[in-house]
Order: structure tokens, then C-alpha cells, then sequence
């Protein structure tokens, strides 16, 4: 089919008998059966006619298509015939232009060949004349003239470089490498003449012929120019050698200051004297301050070794700030370019980063913040250029810093043990409650002493030695971990030590439990702020020690040890909070067991032992919130530990409840109700800003005593049918447990006959375990065992610090 059509004769499965009854359905319509006839010959006809048409159509279509191939060819062959025409055209134009240009060119080549002649000439002629008058000038030492000659001879000769196969232009060129040798060591000698080794300088100064030859040798091999300037610097620190020899009094680390001293008098005795002698892009200035600085830096290297137990910190740290100090004047005074010469070995410059005085100034909340907010609060400061001349001559004190780093050690040991005095003499800070749990002031003083420790390191040296100051300050965040913050937590006693669920148990009805007082709890929270500031600080002082080091010493600097153990600090004040509570309220619970709930009669307000809960809860929860109100994380957790301890506990006691009757049943449900509702408000309790509970902590709240309701709920429930029963507990508790479900049987009061059809219809009544489990139900896990509770509470600590 290739055009839609309605026609039954164009259909692919056309019936023709079907058709024809379809045309002729009633023997009545036979009679019309012409009609039908003459009409399907008129079809037929048309069609005929249309085929007809087509196929005359196609034939003429190919003699018109072939008619239209050859006219196509007709004109693709004229177009080639007209670009061959162009291209011939093209051909002879370019033969006549060449002709026309031939002579054009050659007289173009004869004239650049006649004035390079010229000019070769030229140059030849400037060339011999250029050899003769420097060999004569040299004779008469006409420095000034020879300065500016020599330099034009030396580029005219650059010009003959090609033409060196010539003899002539290659004696021309011997002559003048003759005249350059003749002068370098004519210059030398002047020199040596005006400037002997041995005995005194020229009276009288410098004279004008040095300072042109000094201009020559700038023309001449720089081997000349270093030599000056080396015989130069060399007999003018002459004198230095002899003044501060090994064996003078002077020459020690006290007594430094008289070498800075001296050079500066030099420096400007020379300016004044031999300032003009010398081309200022010699520096020679810097030359001489920066050969004093490598003679200087040999000479206490060797004085220090042969007296090296001579070397006292206060002295080591004088002989240091001096030199540090002249170092920064010299990096005021000069460039620093003469350090990159091949004859002056560039001492080893220090990262930018090192530089202390990027965080010097801190802002009006002092140094003990400083660095804790240098990153954070404050926009970065742009950065000072390098100092040039740091460590040229200090580097020598290097090998030496393990006296420093001794002395940092002592002292902080001496630090740690005044800031135990002064706790035991001082007692806990006072409470803040309008700003939260008091840090300890000495954990600040710390810090402190480390940045001042750093900063000065730093400048010193920022390779092994700040690796040692890095371990000495490890040693003593761990001592001050343990020594202030876990030595000064409160101690539990006996009576409310190790609060584990089988203690508790065996605690007499009515006993009192020793309590941490108000000041303890104030104590506690301020150990608790006071590692939490220790613990981000130290971060931050990892991150600065990293920056001062240097970069291939990075890896080395790690305080992770150190931020783990206030870590712990933290974890062990939570725990210890937690327990303080928790026991506090183990008599009341002690209590909730041993009452009679078979012989409650009617349902009243909530019991003496939910009172005394709440009573003891707020106490406790609105000191230990405002006490922790700049560290609101670690109040979370204090409240989810807590709840993870509390609740559990007290579904056991309520297994203990034994037997209960009816009413005694809705009384503990109101009771449990009311404890939900206690401490889902535990976080904000007593406090005048209402929050709303982290929704962490509310899912464990409302999980673990929606337990405890459902337990009640189930023992309520009437045990006949026992069917009914079985399913009631199983879908109230979903707990696939036989110990849970005999503890409730207990608190029913059944008899051992009927616990025991009871259980059997119970383990019928379980639903299947799921393929490849233990036979337990998925929510068995919250059967409230000692072992399971523990799981559970460690795996939500994780989650929780992972949140935080």
C-alpha cells in the first residue's frame, strides 16, 4: 500500500466473495446489478488511463534528464577552457615583469655589497687605529681614556668575528686580547701598590687613577674585577681578624655587640674615604658587610665549639637578639643583590610564612586569644618582604639552641607546677553564670608562654629546634591535661563509684548517696570549658607551628595525641556529671521497687519517688546548662548520656515492681508519663528562655519510655484469654524475648502453672525469624540488659560526636 486508501479492492487481504455480497446483500439488490457493472467498467477505464499517463510521463522523463547531462558537460568544458586561458595570460605577465626587474635587482645587490664594503671598512680602519692608541694609553696608564676606548675596540671587534680566517683581522684580534691582559694585571698591581698586604693603607686617599681603572676592569674578564674586589674586602677586614682573635677577651658572646660596632665604624670610615673609588653597581658597601658577616659567623661557629659549656641560655639569647638586630639593619641598608654573586653563597632564607611579626598585634582582647583567632576573625595581613641578610650570621647560634630548648623545658615544668600551687591555694574559679563555665586562667598563661616560646623559636631557627620546642610543648599540654584538668575533677566515693545496674541493685532502700555540692559541679564544668578552649587552641597551634617550620619538617608536627587527651578530659567531666545525676537518683528508683503496688487503691498525683527525681534533675540540670552555655555541644551530650543511662535503669526497676495490681498499673503509667515529660524538657529546665530539645535527644527519650508505657500498658491488659494476651504483648513491645515476657508475667503476679502454659503459647505465637537471623525479633536489641544498654549508648555516642 503505498497511499492510504478507504477502497476494499486496495486492501491486502480483499475477499472478492465478501465483496460481492457486501454489494449485493438481498436478492432485491440484484436488480440494480447493471449499475453496479457499469460503474466497476468506468473504474476500470480510469484506471487504465491514469497507468497510461505515467508510464508516457516516465519516458519522456529520461530524455529530458540525459538532454540536461550533456548541456551540463557542454559547460564544464568552456569553464576549463577559460581558466586555461587565464592561467597562460598569468604565466606570460610574470615572464615580463621578471624582465622588467632583472636590472632593478643587480643594482640593488651592488649596493647593499658597496656599502657593506664600506662599512667594513670603516670599522677596520676605527679597528687598527682603536689597537694602537690602547696599547699606548696602557703604557701611559690613561685609564680614564682607555675605560671608554677599550669598550669601543671590543665592539667594533665583534663585528670581524666572521672574518677571523683572515690573518690580518686575527692579528688585530691577538693584539687587543694582548692589550686587555697587559691592563688587567697593570690594574692589579696599581692595586696592590696602593693597597699592600701587609703594613698601612695610602696616605693621602684614593687617587683618581685607581677609580678609572676600576672603570677599565668593568670592561675587562670579571676574573680581574672579583680579584680587586677580593684583595680589597680582604685587607680591609685585615684588622678585624687580629682585633677578634679566638683568645681576646672580646672576641666572646657577651662582648658581640663590639663587633657590630666595629663594622659599622669601617662602613663609614670607607664611605668616606673610598666611597668614590669604586662603580656604585660594584656595592661595595654590602660586599664588606656581608664578607664580616661570613668571617663573623666562622669565627663564633669556632668559639662556641671550643667553649661550648661556657654557653648560658640568657647569654645565648643576648648574642642572638644582637645579631638579629644587626641583621635587620642590614637588610635596611642594603639590597641584598651582592648574595646572589657566585663569590657570596646565599645564606638559607626562610619561608614567608615565618615571619613572627604577621601576628604581632592581636587587637584589645589580648595575646591569650591571639592565637586562637588569627585565622578566623582577623583578615590576613599582608606580607612583609623577606629579610635578605636573616640568618647569614645567626645561623652559627643553631647548633646550639638545645641550650634554649633545655631552658624552655625547665621552665615550663616550673610553670605547670605553679599552676598546681595556685589551684590547691586558690581553689576552683567562681561561678559565671551569666557567661557560662569560668576557663581556668591558667590554661591561657599556657598558651601564652607557647606563642611567645614559638615566635621566638622561629626567629631563631625554623628547622630542628622548633621540631624539639614542638615536643617539649606536647609534653606539657599532656602534663597540664592531667595534672590540672583530670587531677582537680572531683573524686566519687565508694558509695556512688562504679554506677553500674548490678551496684545500684544491691543499694539499701532509704540510703543516702554522696552528692557533688554546687562548687563541685561549677568545678567540673570549668575543667569541662577549659579543655574544650585547651583542645581548639592546640589545633590552632598545630596549624601555626606547621607555618613556622619549614616546609619539609611539616609532616613531623602532628598534636592529634595531644587534642585526643582533652578529648578524654571532656568525655571523663560528661561521664562524671552524668554519674553525680544518675545516682542521685538510684534511692528514689530503690524506692519505686520496693513499694507495694498491689495494695494501691486508687490513682492520686504522682508518686514521692517521681518527686524526688524531678527535685534532684532541678538541681543539678540548670547549673550544669549555664555553667556550659559557651559550650552548648558538650550539654547535648551531657543530656543524651544521661537519658541513655537513666532510662534504662529504670524500665529494670520496673520489672522489679512485683506483683501489680490494676491500679497500681495506671499509677506507674502516670508516673512514667510524667517522667517522659520531665525530661524531654531536661534541656531547658528551669530556664526562662525556652528551647526547643535536639531532636537527637528526643528520639532516645520518647523510644526509651514509650518502652517503659508499653510495658505498663501490657502488664494492665487482662491474661484471658491468654491468646489474646500473647498477641497484645507482642505487638504493644515487638519483643521477642522470653526473659521480657516471663518479667512481665512476674509483675502480673501469675502463678508458675500458668507462667509456664503461658511461655509455651508464647514461643508458638512468635512471629518467624527472618531469613538469616538469630531467632530474635529486629527490636529485641531493646531488652533492658546491662550489656545491650551499654551497646546501645556507645553507638549513639559515636553518632552523636559524628554529628557534632
Amino acid at each position: 500500500q503505498v497511499f492510504p486508501s478507504q477502497d476494499p479492492l486496495d486492501r491486502a487481504d480483499f475477499n472478492a466473495v465478501e465483496y460481492i455480497n457486501a454489494l449485493f446483500p438481498t436478492e432485491q439488490s440484484l436488480a440494480n446489478i447493471d449499475e453496479v457493472v457499469n460503474k466497476i467498467r468506468l473504474k476500470i477505464r480510469r484506471l487504465d488511463d491514469n497507468i497510461r499517463t505515467v508510464v508516457r510521463g516516465q519516458t519522456n522523463v529520461g530524455q529530458d534528464g540525459r538532454q540536461a547531462l550533456e548541456e551540463a558537460q557542454k559547460a564544464i568544458q568552456q569553464l576549463f577552457g577559460k581558466i586555461k586561458d587565464i592561467k597562460d595570460k598569468a604565466e606570460k605577465s610574470e615572464q615580463m615583469v621578471k624582465e622588467i626587474t632583472r636590472d632593478i635587482k643587480q643594482l640593488d645587490h651592488a649596493k647593499r655589497h658597496l656599502t657593506t664594503s664600506i662599512t667594513t671598512l670603516n670599522h677596520l680602519h676605527m679597528l687598527a687605529g682603536g689597537v694602537d692608541s690602547l696599547e699606548a694609553m696602557t703604557r701611559r696608564r690613561q685609564y680614564g681614556e682607555v675605560a671608554n676606548l677599550l669598550q669601543g675596540v671590543v665592539n667594533v671587534l665583534e663585528h670581524f668575528n666572521k672574518y677571523m680566517g683572515i690573518p690580518q683581522i686575527r692579528q688585530l684580534s691577538e693584539r687587543v686580547k694582548a692589550a686587555q691582559n697587559e691592563l688587567g694585571q697593570q690594574i692589579l698591581a696599581d692595586f696592590e701598590e696602593a693597597f699592600p698586604s701587609q703594613g698601612t693603607k695610602r696616605t693621602g686617599g684614593p687617587s683618581n687613577v685607581l677609580r678609572d681603572a676600576c672603570l677599565v676592569a668593568n670592561v675587562l674578564d670579571p676574573r680581574i674585577k672579583q680579584e680587586i674586589i677580593k684583595k680589597f674586602i680582604k685587607q680591609h677586614l685585615s684588622e678585624y681578624l687580629v682585633l677578634f682573635q679566638e683568645n681576646q677577651d672580646v672576641a666572646w658572646l657577651d662582648k658581640i655587640d663590639r663587633r657590630y660596632a666595629w663594622i659599622k665604624r669601617q662602613l663609614v670610615d670607607y664611605e668616606e674615604k673610598y666611597g668614590r673609588m669604586f662603580p656604585p653597581e660594584w656595592c661595595m658597601t654590602e660586599r664588606i658587610a656581608v664578607e664580616f658577616c661570613h668571617v663573623t659567623r666562622a669565627e663564633l661557629s669556632k668559639i662556641m665549639r671550643t667553649r661550648a659549656k661556657e654557653i648560658e641560655v640568657k647569654l645565648l639569647l643576648f648574642a642572638i637578639q644582637r645579631t638579629t638586630n644587626f641583621e635587620g639593619l642590614l637588610a635596611k641598608r642594603f639590597s641584598g643583590c651582592t648574595l646572589a654573586d657566585g663569590t657570596v653563597k646565599k645564606p638559607e632564607v626562610p619561608p614567608p610564612s615565618t615571619n613572627p611579626f604577621l601576628e604581632d598585634e592581636t587587637g584589645a582582647e589580648g595575646d591569650e586569644i591571639a592565637m586562637e583567632k588569627s585565622d578566623t576573625d582577623k583578615p590576613k595581613k599582608p606580607k612583609v618582604p623577606d629579610n635578605p641578610f636573616h640568618g647569614i650570621v645567626s645561623k652559627c647560634f643553631e647548633p646550639h639552641l638545645y641550650v634554649y630548648i633545655e631552658s624552655q623545658d625547665k621552665n615550663l615544668g616550673e610553670l605547670i607546677d605553679r599552676f598546681v600551687a595556685d589551684f590547691k591555694a586558690q581553689g576552683p574559679p567562681k561561678p559565671n553564670v551569666d557567661e557560662g563555665g569560668a576557663v581556668l586562667p591558667s590554661c591561657a598563661d599556657l598558651f601564652v608562654y607557647y606563642k611567645k616560646c614559638m615566635v621566638q623559636c622561629s626567629q631563631l631557627s625554623t628547622g630542628e629546634p622548633m621540631i624539639a620546642l614542638t615536643t617539649i610543648f606536647q609534653k606539657y599540654l599532656r602534663e597540664y591535661a592531667w595534672k590540672i584538668l583530670s587531677g582537680n575533677l572531683p573524686k566519687t566515693t565508694s558509695s556512688s563509684g562504679g554506677l553500674t545496674i548490678t551496684s545500684l541493685l544491691k543499694e539499701k532502700e532509704g540510703s543516702e548517696v554522696a552528692k557533688f555540692t554546687v562548687e563541685e559541679l561549677c568545678l567540673i564544668c570549668s575543667i569541662l570549658s577549659t579543655a574544650e578552649y585547651c583542645l581548639a587552641t592546640t589545633q590552632q597551634l598545630e596549624e601555626k607551628l606547621k607555618e613556622k617550620v619549614d616546609a619539609s619538617l611539616m609532616e613531623r608536627i602532628n598534636l592529634t595525641g595531644e587534642m585526643d587527651t582533652f578529648s578524654i578530659v571532656i568525655s571523663n567531666s560528661i561521664q562524671l556529671l552524668v554519674q553525680d545525676l544518675d545516682a542521685a537518683c538510684d534511692p528514689a528508683l530503690t524506692a519505686m521497687s520496693k513499694m507495694q503496688w498491689q495494695n494501691v487503691e486508687h490513682v492520686g498525683d504522682q508518686s514521692p519517688y517521681v518527686t524526688s527525681v524531678i527535685l534532684h534533675i532541678k538541681q543539678n540540670v540548670p547549673i550544669i546548662r549555664d555553667n556550659l552555655a559557651s559550650t552548648r555541644k558538650y550539654f547535648t551530650q551531657f543530656c543524651i548520656k544521661f537519658a541513655n543511662s537513666f532510662i534504662p535503669k529504670f524500665i529494670n526497676h520496673l520489672f522489679k515492681c512485683k506483683p501489680i495490681s490494676m491500679v497500681g498499673a495506671e499509677q506507674l503509667l502516670l508516673d512514667t508519663h510524667s517522667l517522659k515529660m520531665v525530661l524531654l524538657d531536661l534541656p531547658s529546665i528551669g530556664s526562662q528562655v525556652v528551647r526547643k530539645a535536639p531532636a537527637s535527644y528526643t528520639k532516645i527519650v520518647v523510644k526509651g519510655m514509650t518502652r517503659a508505657e508499653m510495658i505498663l500498658k501490657v502488664v494492665m491488659a487482662p491474661h484471658e484469654p491468654p491468646v489474646v494476651f500473647v498477641d497484645n504483648y507482642i505487638k504493644l513491645l515487638s519483643d521477642c524475648s522470653t526473659d521480657t515476657f516471663q518479667k512481665i508475667l512476674d509483675m502480673k503476679g501469675l502463678k508458675r502453672s500458668e507462667q509456664s502454659s503461658m511461655l509455651d503459647l508464647f514461643r508458638l505465637r512468635l512471629p518467624a525469624p527472618p531469613p538469616g537471623g538469630d531467632g530474635s525479633g529486629s527490636l529485641s536489641l531493646s531488652a533492658p540488659t546491662p550489656e545491650q544498654e551499654s551497646s546501645r549508648i556507645r553507638k549513639l555516642e559515636k553518632l552523636i560526636k559524628k554529628r557534632l
